[in-house]
């Protein structure tokens, strides 16, 4: 079969708010558990601090990646809607917020996350030191395409 990558970037910084923040944390698929193991490997090799997973920045993460998957669209803005507004409309509070976007067809996930490591402001985003948390999500279309999305964050 073929191999197709497609990444997506965006960097958003200085956002204001509403807060909704939550204090669960979510259950991750074991693929998103390992685009979160391989993004805190990343940063403690640069003596960086670990992202913590966020509730609501896994929420945004997800919905974005399914709506991308349903629509058949990588990009960063669906609906009208860019990160920033995703993230503040599901209530997270933060002053800064980045995310990164992929779309992988026959790839591993260490290749998406090779992939994002070579691009400038992707790996900017993983290891910008203010960023604290972190929400992932990951959706699979009918063509088998996957659709991946990283949310970044630093809560106020």
């Amino acid at each position: 079969m073929s191999r197709r990558l497609v990444a997506g970037i965006v960097l958003i910084t200085l956002c204001i708010a509403a807060d909704k923040e939550r204090s669960t944390k979510p259950t991750l698929l074991p693929e998103e558990n390992t685009i979160l193991e391989l993004t805190n490997k990343a940063r403690a090799e640069e003596k960086l601090a670990p992202l913590k997973l966020n509730a609501t920045l896994t929420e945004v993460a997800r919905a974005h990646s399914h709506n991308m998957a349903d629509k058949g669209e990588m990009n960063h803005v669906l609906d009208g809607k860019n990160p920033a507004e995703r993230i503040r409309a599901a209530g997270y509070k933060y002053s800064s917020c980045a995310e990164n976007i992929a779309m992988g067809e026959n790839v591993s996930l260490p290749e998406i996350f090779e992939a994002w490591m070579k691009s400038k402001g992707h790996r900017e985003n993983i290891m910008k030191p203010e960023f604290r948390e972190i929400g992932i999500g990951i959706a699979r279309d009918p063509k088998g395409r996957v659709y991946y999305t990283q949310e970044f964050g630093k809560s106020r």
